[in-house]
């Protein structure tokens, strides 16, 4: 008995004395236990330095003690280095959704878990790009595991980024539709907002959606309207609007937002043009392709920026000399009989090599600093595919060639590439003209020289359509912003104006069926507020008037005798060297103006039909031109096919580029001679080396 009552008060002696103290150190490491209530701190973690919230807790989600332990753990190193992994895939989302597990928000002395809503959405978007690098998705992502329902009172960690509007109920219920538009400069934020109040408010006729992101990770959001939001409808074509390509020139981007409010309001209030025009048109408004650039020229404010400042990037480069170039490619071809100087595939070398060139070409070259080099022209890509500088700089010009493929354009080839867009036009700022392709001259060491595409006439046509709208533009006066073009009538071919290369309309034309032209808008790039008023008002009805060319030409159906559509088959007309393809419906819609033809349609496998068309100067509406295709007995041999074609049917770049797939055979060869072996670790995880027996097992797939 007396010994059960020893022990009994040692018990009740351990149970009351203070924890044992820790050394200097010790508690840091997570190596011992101070025995107090954890509490809410300050987020001290360099990677998570952004996020919504500023205090956190320890241990964290993973049980990590301290801020230290998480510096040096696997985790952190990969959500560090995803961005340049996954080559800017979802980021900043993955290193946003991270930091909510490994910094988890804390008030009030209690951690709050991340929604697990987030977590599925994103590992639906992502889990391609880790599927692309041969990696598993982080055990520490598992949204079943680490996040928690929204009745459970997460949080949203990527709420911020995506500048979700506050809409309170009552803005949603108008009950007498208005065309009240407030003529001011929009933020990201604002911008995001009045887009999705507009779709809400005509949610019959309108969506919102998002392209992708910028290099920031603010999504590039678009507003779709059309009587069938959300897919493509047989004969219907589709129109988009693209504005502030360059961040500093925010003109088309607040005429955009402007439009959209237009559009909605006015159909609801009963105008015939404009229910017309949504009724048989799919359109798609693009505000702001730069959100990142547009932020920092902003800073600055209207009527005081710079002609550079917020321009490019925040990769700092020129999305308009990002795209692949094409031109250069058509001009090599134009002498071969076989070769197609339409639907042109992009080239392997612009993945590996140089996106995009500036203004004029001179032979020498400056890469980064001390060494110069003689290059041709014609062959700059061979030259320059050694070099290990993202940007080379023309000593003698200032231009630059540009290595770097940007989120923002490989979003919007993607999105070219996934809607069969007939007709657009990009918005810019700093002149007062409408300009149309070619933007690169067809002699590359001429800056100006009239570089005409087989579509000149149409392409002239669309162009007066906007300038011949527009008040200032067709005003005669010379002494006016625009005054050097009023003797071409407000337009001018790009390229003789001045050249350059990698430009988006150039792009579209010769990689898709789509149609596109620069507006540019004013000389202001960033006009002051009070100004915008009056901007709405000069461009309004050449917007609209822009929007209805899209139904000029012809439109019809492809198909064979039962009624079946036939996809990818082409509409030819004689005398224009450029064809459009069908879309998976077999529609097509080819723009022409006014004038007689001779139409063709062709595709492998079926025999090729030939019609006579009219188009009288007053018709306003494609005309409708349908074709019937006869299977053929036999598979013809090379039927109307180029090599560049089959090349094009056996990879497909936008969709199978992988930037690192030279690196890693080039790694595991290296001391070897042999390629990669089917046991050895992928070509990142160099990146764990510094680990030790620490090394995360668990980013490598299960074979």
């Amino acid at each position: 008995m007396l010994l059960k009552l020893l022990l009994l008060l040692g018990a009740l002696v351990r149970v009351t004395e203070p924890a044992p103290r820790c050394e200097p150190g010790q508690e840091t490491l997570g190596q011992c236990q101070t025995g107090e209530k954890a509490k809410c701190v300050d987020i001290t973690l360099g990677s998570c330095s952004d996020v919504p919230y500023t205090k956190t807790m320890y241990p964290n989600l993973l049980d990590q003690k301290s801020r230290q332990v998480v510096e040096f753990s696997s985790e952190y190193i990969l959500m560090s280095v995803l961005h340049n992994l996954l080559q800017g895939e979802c980021n900043p989302d993955l290193r946003l959704l991270s930091c909510s597990i490994l910094a988890p928000q804390c008030e009030k002395d209690k951690m709050i878990k991340p929604c697990r809503h987030v977590c599925e959405n994103l590992r639906k978007n992502c889990l391609p790009a880790f599927d692309t690098i041969d990696m598993a998705w982080p055990y520490f992502l598992d949204c079943d595991r680490f996040f928690a329902g929204e009745e459970e009172g997460c949080f949203d960690p990527l709420a911020k980024l995506r500048g979700e509007p506050e809409i309170a109920e009552e803005d949603l219920l108008v009950e007498v539709p208005t065309t009240l538009i407030q003529f001011t400069h929009h933020s990201y934020s604002k911008m995001v907002s009045i887009l999705k109040k507009t779709a809400s408010r005509c949610s019959h006729i309108a969506r919102t959606y998002s392209i992708g992101r910028s290099f920031e990770g603010r999504d590039l959001f678009v507003i779709e309207f059309s009587t069938n939001p959300g897919h493509h409808d047989p004969m219907k074509p589709e129109f988009k609007y693209i504005g502030n390509m360059h961040g500093n020139e925010v003109l088309g981007k607040e005429l955009l937002i402007y439009l959209a409010q237009y559009l909605c309001s006015e159909y609801q209030l009963g105008n015939p043009r404009i229910q017309t025009l949504i009724n048989n048109t799919r359109i798609h408004l693009l505000p702001s392709l730069n959100p990142d650039g547009y932020e920092l020229a902003a800073e600055e404010g209207a009527g005081y920026n710079s002609w550079i400042n917020g321009r490019q990037t925040a990769q700092n480069l020129d999305l308009n000399r990002n795209f692949p170039d094409l031109t250069s490619e058509v001009y090599n071809r134009a002498g071969l009989r076989w070769a197609r100087l339409d639907h042109i595939p992009i080239p392997q070398s612009y993945w590996e090599g140089i996106s995009g060139i500036g203004f004029t070409l001179k032979p020498r070259v400056n890469c980064g600093g001390s060494k110069e080099m003689i290059v041709s022209i014609h062959s700059l890509h061979v030259f320059l595919s050694g070099l290990t500088c993202n940007t080379i700089v023309f000593s003698d010009t200032g231009m630059q060639i540009y290595a770097k493929v940007a989120p923002e354009t490989k979003a919007v080839m993607k999105w070219m590439r996934a809607i069969p867009f007939v007709l657009s036009a990009s918005l810019h700022g700093g002149e007062l003209v409408v300009t149309y392709p070619y933007d690169f001259s067809r002699h590359p060491l001429e800056e100006k020289m009239f570089s005409p595409t087989a579509d000149e006439k149409m392409f002239r046509l669309l162009a007066k359509a906007y300038a011949g709208a527009h008040p200032v533009i067709s005003d005669k006066s010379e002494a006016r912003c625009g005054g050097n073009f009023v003797k071409r009538g407000g337009i001018i071919n790009g390229a003789q104006w001045y050249s350059f290369t990698g430009g988006m309309a150039d792009f579209n034309y010769l990689h898709t069926n789509c149609f596109e032209i620069t507006l540019e808008l004013g000389c202001e790039k960033f006009p002051l507020e009070e100004e915008l008023y009056s901007a709405w008002h000069e461009n309004k009805e050449s917007l609209l008037t822009f929007m209805e060319m899209v139904h000029r030409g012809i439109k019809g159906i492809v198909s064979d005798k039962f009624g079946n559509p036939i996809k990818n088959a082409r509409i030819s007309v004689k005398g224009i060297r450029h064809d459009v393809i069908t879309a998976a419906d077999g529609d097509y819609w080819r723009l022409l103006p006014p004038g007689r033809y001779i139409i063709s349609a062709h595709a492998i496998g079926y025999s090729k039909v030939m019609k006579r068309v009219t188009l009288p100067a007053r018709m306003k509406r494609a005309g409708r031109v349908d074709f019937v295709l006869r299977a053929l007995d036999t598979k013809p041999k090379n039927f109307l096919r180029g090599p560049m074609e089959n090349i094009y049917e056996q990879y497909d770049p936008l969709e199978h580029f992988d930037p690192h797939a030279q690196h890693a055979q080039s790694e595991a060869s290296e001391g070897r001679g042999q390629p990669t072996r089917h046991n050895e670790k992928p070509w990142w995880w160099s990146y764990f080396s510094s680990l030790g027996q620490h090394k995360p097992l668990w980013l490598l797939k299960q074979r």
